[in-house]
């Protein structure tokens, strides 16, 4: 009888040569099949930047605003490429995600506020995703709101299902309902027309006026620069592709800028074409107390056609599925760093849409504003730790920041603490 094996444990040099022989194997594969192999984890991203808030925040400012907030789209987009870039770097340069850093460098209390308050964001966020995805259920099919969200949590277990066979899958699936949501708005932008190029231009030139568009400036903010985005994208890239070669890790460096700029760029034109298409739309009305949302489709049913209504439908149900989907992924991420505890997706996913389902029956549009003002509250909690540790050259060695890049990434938090710090005394004020 031969004695039990037990598994040895592995030399360095061994450990080296696994990881270098991973990424000598992903560069066999041809030149092509190699740099899209390295592109994914921004797209995944991006459809946070894309969901039910951007939607709900777009839709009711170019509705109460027209073209004004254009500058505040076009800003926000910038900023949201360069925390991405910033937190995939981190994953790349360290082998861990933001919490996990957050736990490992912080103080316990410190650390465990982080988790709270990304909690809290997680729940806004949730609330976004799925009464968007139930609102696009509702204008296709004629279902009731609460029936629509339990629909869209059963749909997003299916999303998730792709995850367990493996990240490149899960990726693809939700690349698909990202070019799905592109295809529905670029369709509705071109089929409306009416737009006015010199009041988009005018747009460009920052300017807030009283209460509401400061409402939506920080709204607007909080649905692109989302924490739980930034919480992901490091943990996306910890692991993809392991290399500890400088070379190597230069080349994956520059494929990784080259994924956020197509992907952010992407997520950024949809963002500008749903606030010209509202801007459009609602030109000569009177927004009252519309539900923006609702009246938009209304609106594209009664002046293009049922197929610009449909293709609005079905774009703002493929931006609530992907990104909740993606925002349980990135929920797990947050606990697993934060606390080192883990529990199945599935039953994250069913602990955190309780509260969205609770709230299915509130008004949609301005339930989903709130929600992203929520969030831009939360970005600091996120983005100033990621700006120190980025800097930091012995943890991420030669691919800390410049000097110019930590000034950049510490601007744009100084500006959303700014604007959050703004609406409080407006809203103070006006109350």
């Amino acid at each position: 009888m031969s004695a039990p094996t037990t598994a040895r444990a592995t030399t360095p040099a061994e450990d080296r040569s696994q990881v270098l022989g991973e990424f000598r194997d992903i560069r066999s594969r041809g030149r092509w099949r190699f740099r899209l192999a390295l592109l994914g984890p921004a797209f995944v991203v991006a459809v946070a930047y894309v969901d039910p808030g951007n939607v709900a925040t777009n839709v009711e400012a170019g509705a109460r605003t027209g073209y004004m907030l254009v500058w505040v789209v076009v800003l926000a987009n910038v900023m949201a490429l360069l925390v991405q870039y910033l937190s995939a770097k981190l994953g790349l340069a360290t082998g861990r995600n933001l919490p996990e850093q957050c736990r490992e460098l912080a103080p316990r209390w410190l650390s465990r506020l982080l988790w709270a308050q990304a909690e809290l964001v997680a729940m806004a966020t949730d609330l976004a995703e799925f009464a968007g995805a139930a609102v696009g259920l509702s204008l296709l099919f004629g279902m009731p709101i609460p029936l629509a969200a339990v629909v869209t949590a059963v749909v997003s277990f299916a999303v998730l299902a792709c995850q367990q066979r493996g990240c490149r899958a899960f990726e693809l699936a939700i690349m698909a309902l990202l070019l799905l949501v592109l295809a529905g708005f670029a369709y509705d932008l071109l089929t409306v027309g009416r737009q006015s190029p010199a009041d988009a231009m005018a747009g460009l030139v920052p300017h807030l006026s009283g209460g509401t568009t400061a409402l939506l400036a920080a709204a607007i903010i909080g649905a692109t620069v989302m924490p739980h985005a930034v919480y992901l994208h490091s943990a996306l890239t910890q692991h993809r592709v392991r290399t500890d070669r400088p070379g190597d890790r230069r080349l994956l460096l520059r494929y990784l800028r080259i994924d956020c700029t197509l992907g952010f760029t992407l997520a950024g034109a949809v963002n500008l074409g749903m606030l010209c298409l509202s801007a459009a739309l609602f030109r000569h009305t009177e927004s009252g107390d519309l539900d923006a949302i609702t009246a938009a489709h209304d609106d594209l049913g009664r002046t293009v056609g049922g197929g610009a209504a449909m293709a609005f439908a079905v774009a703002l149900l493929a931006s609530g599925i992907s990104s909740a989907s993606v925002g349980t992924y990135a929920g797990q991420v947050v606990m697993r760093g934060f606390l080192r505890r883990r529990i199945p997706l599935f039953a994250r996913r069913t602990l955190t849409m309780a509260p969205a389902l609770l709230c299915a029956g509130l008004p949609v549009t301005a339930t989903l504003v709130l929600s992203q003002v929520v969030l831009a509250f939360g970005i600091p909690f996120a983005l100033a730790p990621l700006v120190v540790i980025t800097r930091r050259r012995d943890l991420m060695g030669p691919l800390a920041n410049r000097p110019a890049t930590t000034a950049a990434g510490a601007l744009v938090c100084a500006l959303v603490i700014c604007l959050n710090a703004y609406l409080v005394v407006t809203m103070v004020q006006g109350g």
